[in-house]
């Protein structure tokens, strides 16, 4: 019996290898959501397989498997506590009507009701938002959950190590989830080693879970949730590191917003850590849930948690609606402004009907092509009456909009392709109009330490600088 030469086997693997890029472009072709991040991969596939293939490998799915079962299992398993807090529940739950037609559209998109009765505190900057997660810990006596994207072993780390610490050693149940990329050194951390050992449940998110998610890099968990006892909440745009205090040298000032969250509307934020924990550990949360919600404000609340496990683009969607529902004002405040055509044409169609569009976004962005692809946007958005402001005070990393002057947007999704389709978030959408005041108040101040963008500026780039943009615009679905 021959063997194969060595060139035959050459060939054989470049066969393969080829037969595979092959393979992969048909897969992009019927599975990528967007025909132009279809068209890109399948081109780069079949004209430069050996540098696409593996980077399609990694980056190339926006489909997430298996999560979407463990969805559907935690929802069985907390459908008998929505029953046996039905009676509890019942008085805030917000029926359809014709008052909250947003809230109606996206009650299907949600999965979770929309609630009454809530009370809101709106926490700017970090020393505004780490004093109130850190006090609101102490008070524990059942539970705490607790998930972020980053959590760096630094000095307000070790803050929150020292109470997370004590609380299990007091006998309550503390559950601590990260993403396993955004913190990707955090299980060798003498902070991850403490927490451990003084009884706290410690979990990577492992979006790498299942045979076939082994090699996938592309899926983040980006939520920042805190639960206590399952009476407050806190969802935004923080993250547990030093740099979110303002001590970055590289960052200097970080401007962000999160919000606190007390009444019925907690029961959704506990639900969405519920879910990603089950993912993580292939196990139900034991925890004692506080099944006598009481009336705590005025405010309505919709818990929008989105995730790339659905059919339905939830995030692009939720966006686009508020921007179709708005009738003379949408505010949009965002660090990563790269959306797709749709939102690109809401926020055209709303400007032109007269609605008052601005956009806050950093001058100095975290990235040259996202910075590129920025200035790409806003070079079509300005022509239709969209008011673009660059913010000068520091780096801005807020995830925050408004709506006429009955609904804000508090969370953790930005407006480009990887918040739409790629990653975990978590969005307050509160119907408030005192709350809305609040808000409005906040970016009119950051509005202040902006500047406007004018077409006369754009038109005044150099050549190169709008080469470059356009190049920037190309790689906009993968951003």
């Amino acid at each position: 019996m021959n063997l194969p030469s060595y060139s035959q086997m050459i060939a054989a693997g470049a066969l393969f290898f080829y037969l595979s890029a092959i393979f992969c472009a048909v897969d992009a072709i019927i599975r990528v959501r967007t025909a132009q991040g279809a068209i890109a991969w399948a081109l780069s596939l079949l004209t430069i397989p050996y540098i696409a293939l593996p980077l399609y490998l990694v980056f190339g799915r926006n489909k997430f498997d298996g999560y979407l079962e463990q969805r559907e299992q935690i929802a069985n398993e907390t459908r008998d506590l929505l029953q046996r807090t039905h009676h509890a529940l019942d008085e805030f739950l917000i029926d359809y009507s014709d008052e909250l037609p947003l809230y109606n559209s996206l009650y299907n998109l949600s999965r979770t009701p929309s609630t009454r009765g809530n009370c809101l505190e709106l926490l700017v900057n970090g020393q505004a938002t780490f004093h109130s997660i850190l006090e609101g810990l102490k008070t524990a006596r059942d539970y705490i959950l607790i998930e972020f994207y980053i959590i760096r072993d630094d000095e307000l780390g070790s803050r929150f190590t020292r109470i997370l610490s004590q609380k299990a050693r007091e006998g309550v149940q503390v559950y601590l989830l990260y993403d396993e990329i955004g913190s990707r050194n955090f299980h060798r951390t003498r902070m991850c080693r403490q927490l451990i050992q003084t009884g706290v449940q410690v979990a990577a998110f492992n979006t790498t879970q299942g045979h076939r998610n082994r090699f996938q890099l592309n899926f983040r968990n980006h939520r920042k949730i805190v639960v206590v006892d399952g009476k407050q909440a806190w969802v935004g745009g923080h993250n547990i590191g030093d740099e979110y205090l303002g001590l970055s040298k590289r960052h200097g000032f970080w401007r962000d917003t999160h919000a606190r969250l007390e009444g019925p509307a907690v029961l959704g934020v506990e639900l969405a850590f519920a879910t990603d924990w089950r993912w993580a550990t292939r196990s139900t949360l034991d925890i004692r849930h506080q099944l006598e919600p009481p009336r705590r404000g005025d405010s309505d609340v919709l818990v929008f948690a989105s995730d790339p496990a659905s059919t339905l683009e939830e995030a692009s969607l939720m966006f686009h609606q508020v921007i179709v529902e708005a009738r003379y004002r949408i505010w949009i405040a965002s660090p990563y402004f790269v959306p797709d055509r749709g939102i690109v044409s809401a926020l055209q169609l709303a400007a032109l009907r007269g609605v008052d569009v601005r956009l806050l976004i950093p001058d100095e962005p975290d990235g040259p092509v996202v910075g590129m692809a920025n200035w790409a946007f806003t070079r079509e958005l300005l022509p239709a009456g969209v008011k673009v402001y660059r913010y000068q005070g520091g780096f801005m990393h807020q995830k925050v909009l408004l709506m006429d002057n009955k609904v804000a947007g508090i969370g953790t999704a930005n407006f480009d392709n990887r918040s739409f389709r790629l990653n975990f978030e978590i969005t307050l959408l509160v119907h408030d109009q005192q709350f809305c005041g609040q808000v409005q108040d906040m970016l009119e101040d950051d509005i202040v330490n902006s500047r406007r963008v004018t077409r006369e500026e754009l038109a005044g780039k150099p050549l190169w600088f709008t080469f470059a943009t356009g190049v920037a615009r190309l790689f906009s679905p993968i951003l």
